[in-house]
């Protein structure tokens, strides 16, 4: 049975992320069509959206409740989600496979990215609703449901549900759970089970505490732990200066012609750059995926657009900034040895080009990182779950599955189970479908949104 099931669930990987490469396609094509329709908003609104997210900024905003939470709070929700173990383990990796270049696919695909996630926030905002107790919810359910009526809306909507409480509530959860229990086990040698049950009875008390302590959580945790970061990667860039402009050519280089850099590595290409930066990019990014939407929906703002313009932010800050540093990082310390058997890839590549400029200090950095970015992921993937399971089976449901979440955080820092991280990339692969079909459907109004003609912008100033 397990060979049964490991074998459909490569199969539909193929189909999705590695051999067909439909989500590749799928995702950078909505974001070239959203980019031309919005008018290249992301180039047009970035300085708008820059202003909103300092004009924003606060560590202690006024609390969430019933009516939603801040713009800066939900987009810290959105972060906590994005900035995850991919804009370590999953750049290095993609530096292993696709070479240098691949940073360069990451970028643009970063880049489109953005008009997705303007037109994801828009919906968001447009269709949003209150729940039988008067909370504020929302998310792709309900804008799936609103751009296909009747049986098929009712489908598409159930079946992105069913998709991201599996994707992202219960295996991602286990998978980002597994990678602190690796890293604190490297660095410091404490048990995995020890380090889990610490995680899970942590993020039980946020998950208790509702979008109320939620919010209040992300707003303060994700502005440290990118400033945690990005201070220590500027430090080891001091300190690995000389290399960086032979890092930044390598990139550029190994976007069109790889061979000009590693020679005739075996299977190294400008294919393999492409698919890896644009596949690892996207998921580290979330760019259409559907997760931040339900982040998005609770913003309390005047505009759908204004969320729109401030979500483009959390998909900067995830690629063009954090990830960005990673890749430097790796890439200045002349580590990187793309598809050698014996090379290093994964956590392995980041923390010793860490270790390289900080000693042995070098795997302790990462595995606080790890922390960081692995449990606000934990957070921000639980909240996206449960408000889909309310929508399916309504508010009893939340304490099942809550436990549910929690017994699978414990389980993942000890137990890496390849079928797992297998099928949480299925499932989040399979979630993209209804959500883009959805935002494509609904095309025009993330059009007017972002470009708004003589009568809407007599409709908002009357607003």
């Amino acid at each position: 049975m397990g060979e049964y099931v490991s074998a459909v669930v490569a199969a539909v990987n193929d189909v999705l992320w590695n051999k067909q490469l439909l989500l590749l396609f799928l995702l950078l094509g909505t974001g070239i069509y959203f980019t031309i329709r919005t008018r290249f908003v992301q180039v047009r609104k970035f300085g708008e959206g820059w202003r909103r997210l300092f004009g924003n900024f606060s560590l202690n905003g006024a609390k969430a409740g019933k009516e939603g939470m801040s713009s800066f709070q939900a987009l810290t929700t959105a972060i906590a989600a994005q900035v995850g173990t991919g804009n370590i383990t999953g750049c290095a990796t993609a530096l292993y496979s696709g070479g240098p270049g691949a940073i360069f696919w990451m970028w643009v695909s970063a880049f489109f990215g953005m008009a997705t996630i303007y037109g994801e926030a828009v919906l968001a905002q447009n269709y949003k609703t209150t729940d039988p107790d008067g909370h504020v919810t929302g998310g792709p359910i309900y804008y799936i449901k609103a751009a296909f009526k009747g049986r098929l809306g009712k489908f598409l909507a159930g079946f992105f549900s069913v998709a991201i409480i599996l994707a992202l509530g219960f295996m991602g959860n286990m998978v980002q759970s597994n990678s602190i229990g690796e890293a604190f086990y490297n660095a410091f040698g404490l048990p995995r089970l020890a380090v889990g049950i610490a995680v899970a009875a942590v993020a039980a008390f946020i998950f208790i505490g509702g979008v109320k302590r939620l919010a209040s959580f992300t707003e303060k945790l994700v502005p440290v732990m990118a400033l945690f970061y990005i201070v220590g990667g500027l430090v080891v860039l001091c300190i690995n200066h000389e290399a960086l402009a032979g890092a930044f050519r390598s990139i550029f280089v190994g976007a069109f012609n790889p061979q000009a850099i590693f020679g005739g590595v075996a299977g190294l290409g400008v294919k393999e750059a492409m698919r890896y930066g644009v596949a690892r990019g996207l998921f580290s990014n979330e760019a259409g995926m559907g997760s931040t939407p339900h982040a998005h929906a609770l913003a309390k703002v005047e505009k759908p657009q204004d969320q729109g313009v401030i979500a483009m932010m959390g998909v900067f800050i995830d690629t063009f900034v954090v990830l960005t540093m990673t890749a430097l990082v790796i890439l200045s310390s002349g580590l990187l040895q793309p598809l050698a058997e014996d090379g290093l890839t994964g956590t392995a590549l980041a923390q010793a080009a860490f270790n390289q400029a900080f000693g042995s200090f070098g795997n302790a950095f990462i595995a606080i990182c790890m922390l960081f970015f692995a449990f606000s992921t934990i957070i921000g993937w639980y909240f996206f779950g449960e408000t889909n399971v309310k929508a399916l089976f309504g508010k009893k449901a939340v304490l099942p599955y809550a436990v549910i979440a929690v017994g699978f955080i414990v389980i993942g820092s000890f137990q890496k189970v390849s079928l797992v991280w297998d099928m949480s990339d299925m499932f989040n692969g399979l979630m993209v479908i209804p959500n883009l079909l959805a935002v494509l459907a609904l095309s025009g109004q993330v059009a007017r949104a972002a470009w708004p003609g003589k009568k809407e912008k007599e409709t908002q100033k009357k607003a």
